[in-house]
């Protein structure tokens, strides 16, 4: 019997992270499988055919993508000439709604059944695109154990077997924090300006000022920017614009061993959020973008709250400063606050990995790749 052959896209990072262990899974279990691939740096190592580093051009929002719209146009075509001329055994999309949503609709025209990994947050904003992934996909594997019921509504085909960031989360540790205020205490405070270059160039500034704010109060305090692998140090130091403190480190790393060592963190909003309550590191969360970006995502977003923490929780565990209140001051503010009452850091701690537990267990790729397998050998 030929070997299966199977196209999968992923549009961003967070995407390129989760579609490359899902990858890994499906060779493992049959390793003669053919994967064609559109996605991220990951995604090449396990591809037999690669065509674009896509996740690596941070295309997000609702006004930047127009620029890249002949690129992705171009794209597109090269796509529907494959399903032409090859018409894989199945294509798998993986978050990403933009792109992936004109990825489906080809598929469905060339009759290539479609499945959906880490299905788009439509329950936040937009929710009709939830009925239009129902006519295009032959099943979505959600990561919130909410979803099915969601998505069912509108008539899709959803199973929740896990959040696959359990995959590859190490175990949270238990450092204690002092048990009261300690001006000498070396704290460790963590900075995630996200992984787009938009993100990083509104936040970074603001972080790093607010890791300055703290050294005042605390001045053995030492700060830990976290890059992504093929980050510039260069283009780092300028976004900063000043002499780096020498309390103040720059680390590449694709364990989370170092990051779940922090005591606290200031993270962009996004995946990394959810990656820290697994941790169970504390923190806050800000949030900067254009501002007709700002504009039209105020309009239409569904949710009290931008951190997938809060969201999931239905509270408030960590605060949250958004556009105009993401500043040096008020991030500076609230860190200090928790510093000077440490019993703060740890109840949140305890939240966040009541968090955890609600999320599955681990092998979440391998449970996807092989209920993705046996419909496809059925």
């Amino acid at each position: 019997m030929a070997a299966k052959e199977i196209f999968i896209v992923a549009g961003d990072v967070s995407g390129d992270v989760h579609a490359a262990n899902l990858m890994a899974a499906l060779k493992e279990q049959d390793p003669a499988l053919y994967l064609t691939a559109i996605g991220g740096p990951r995604m090449r190592a396990w591809a037999n055919d690669f065509w674009e580093d896509l996740a690596s051009k941070g295309i997000t929002g609702f006004v930047e993508p127009l620029r890249q719209v002949p690129h992705l146009a171009k794209l597109l075509k090269q796509i529907r000439t494959y399903f032409e001329i090859k018409k894989p055994d199945a294509v798998i999309t993986v978050d990403y709604y933009g792109f992936n949503y004109r990825v489906l609709r080809l598929a469905k025209e060339f009759n290539v059944p479609c499945y959906y990994y880490v299905t788009p947050q439509v329950w936040a904003s937009r929710q009709y695109r939830a009925k239009k992934l129902a006519g295009l996909t032959k099943k979505m594997y959600v990561i919130y154990p909410f979803e099915p019921a969601f998505h069912e509504k509108f008539g899709g085909n959803a199973l929740f077997l896990g959040n696959p960031l359990l995959d590859k989360m190490p175990t949270p540790l238990q450092t204690p924090y002092p048990e009261k205020d300690d001006k000498n205490y070396a704290w460790k405070l963590g900075l995630l300006p996200g992984s787009r270059p938009g993100e990083i160039t509104r936040l970074l500034p603001v972080f790093y000022q607010t890791f300055k704010k703290v050294l005042k109060e605390y001045p053995h305090t030492h700060g830990y920017l976290f890059l992504l692998p093929h980050a510039s140090e260069q283009e780092m130091f300028a976004l900063i614009g000043e002499k780096i403190h020498p309390n103040f480190h720059f680390i590449k790393e694709t364990d989370y061993k170092l990051r779940a060592q922090m005591d606290y963190l200031l993270t962009c909003s996004g995946t990394a959020t959810l990656e820290n309550a697994l941790l169970g590191v504390p923190m806050l969360v800000a949030y900067k973008m254009s501002y007709p970006t700002y504009l039209i995502a105020r309009a239409i977003i569904k949710v009290n709250a931008i951190s997938l923490v809060n969201i999931l929780s239905h509270k408030p565990i960590v605060k949250e400063f958004i556009q105009h209140n993401a500043t040096a001051e008020i991030c500076a503010k609230e860190t200090l606050d928790m510093f000077s009452h440490p019993e703060k850091l740890t109840i949140q701690r305890q939240q966040l990995l009541q968090l955890r537990d609600s999320l599955g267990e681990p092998g979440v790729a391998r449970r996807v790749a092989h209920d993705i397998l046996t419909e496809l050998k059925g």
